[in-house]
């Protein structure tokens, strides 16, 4: 791209510099400043509309989650859990345990979590639950949504360049066959007299 540039410049004044060689030269001009202003816009677009969205989920699941306090009834050393709780799909602990919590709304839960190694029986620590009473994962940060969002406007960017610079390449390759196509007109003239001493004449 960048020797299309630099050839427009040297060459602007040979008398053989060709329309072909003009196009060429432009269409890379025009690449390199789409690649340099429109691309880093459409990521910041992108981007922007990225952190809306995310920001709204982060209120969506704030106000749908609740963090209650869970109380330890029973340490588990055996992986299989206590018949009277039901299993619950967090078992990213080292150490399992039975606990119970009380949801907003009042109800009781009973169920099979992981945490930390250390942890004795009537120990409470934070869980958060669903509308539900059932647990769930944390709601998502804000800063975690902006890095999130910031992540997606730099792909969005990048591709939008790699884009930028596939037209490109294709334009070029349609515009070199079209000047081999000159050239071999330009052959097919000249070539039955090529070598002739009476071809001028």
């Amino acid at each position: 791209m960048f020797r299309a540039i630099f050839g427009l410049w040297r060459w602007r004044h040979n008398s053989l510099r060709r329309r072909s060689d003009r196009v060429e030269a432009w269409l890379a001009v025009c690449a390199a400043l789409v690649i340099a202003v429109g691309a880093p816009l459409v990521g910041l677009v992108a981007g922007d509309a990225a952190h809306r969205s995310l920001l709204r989920t982060v209120a969506q699941q704030h106000e749908e989650r609740s963090q209650v306090w869970a109380t330890v009834h029973r340490l588990l050393p055996r992986p299989a859990a206590e018949p009277e709780f039901e299993e619950s799909g967090d078992r990213t602990g080292r150490q399992r345990v039975a606990v119970g919590w009380t949801a907003p709304d009042g109800t009781v839960h009973r169920a099979v979590l992981g945490t930390r190694e250390g942890i004795r029986v009537g120990e409470r620590f934070p869980v958060w639950t669903d509308r539900a009473g059932q647990v769930t994962s944390a709601p998502m940060r804000t800063d975690t949504a902006a890095t999130h969002s910031a992540l997606a406007g730099l792909v969005v960017a990048v591709l939008a360049g790699a884009a930028v610079e596939a037209g490109r390449r294709l334009l070029l390759r349609r515009l070199m066959h079209r000047r081999y196509e000159d050239w071999e007109r330009a052959w097919a003239r000249v070539g039955p007299d090529w070598g002739r001493t009476d071809a001028s004449s």
